[in-house]
């Protein structure tokens, strides 16, 4: 899978992008503007709404959350074309 970006916002409103990289079986590498890895994020096929985060993630639970809920988003609109 390509690369993409996605837009979420945090617990202000604000708007933040984050780029994405898919890597194995359900695990996304989460890159803010700078193209520095901030994290590693695991979703959980059974139960879509438990993930893993990677020990060095840098990301409060809340916005991985959201982050997570647009990867997918993305993943849903990409397989149903």
């Amino acid at each position: 899978m390509e690369p993409f970006r996605i837009e979420v916002a945090d617990n202000e409103g604000l708007g933040h992008f984050y780029n994405i990289k898919a890597l194995d079986k359900d695990q996304y590498q989460i890159y803010n503007d700078e193209l520095e890895r901030i994290g590693t994020i695991e979703i959980d096929e059974e139960n879509h709404e438990h993930c893993r985060q990677s020990l060095d993630c840098r990301i409060d639970l809340p916005l991985l959350n959201s982050i997570r809920d647009e990867i997918l988003h993305h993943d849903e609109l990409v397989h149903s074309h």
